[in-house]
């Protein structure tokens, strides 16, 4: 079983403010694996793939146990184009 890290560490490891952390889990592309208490508890492995990913600029690699990239996402209708007038 993979190490759990609550969120400040994981910002230390990535090289990354806590706050950066905080955004990514908002944003869907870190995905909380654990919680002690109140704190929320990550992957190492997810961490570092969250921080290549907005490196590259490219979204983070879909692991079993994330879900959809934001909750609004998924809610949201899909886009279409407007109608032609």
């Amino acid at each position: 079983m993979p190490a759990l890290i609550p969120g400040p560490l994981a910002a230390v490891e990535a090289g990354v403010a806590p706050a950066t952390i905080r955004k990514w889990v908002q944003l869907g592309r870190l995905t909380a694996a654990g919680r002690a208490g109140r704190a929320q508890l990550f992957r190492l492995e997810d961490v570092f793939a969250a921080e290549r990913a907005a490196r590259t600029g490219r979204p983070a690699p879909r692991t079993a146990h994330t879900g959809p990239r934001s909750p609004r996402a998924a809610r949201r209708a899909p886009r279409t184009a407007p109608p032609e007038a």
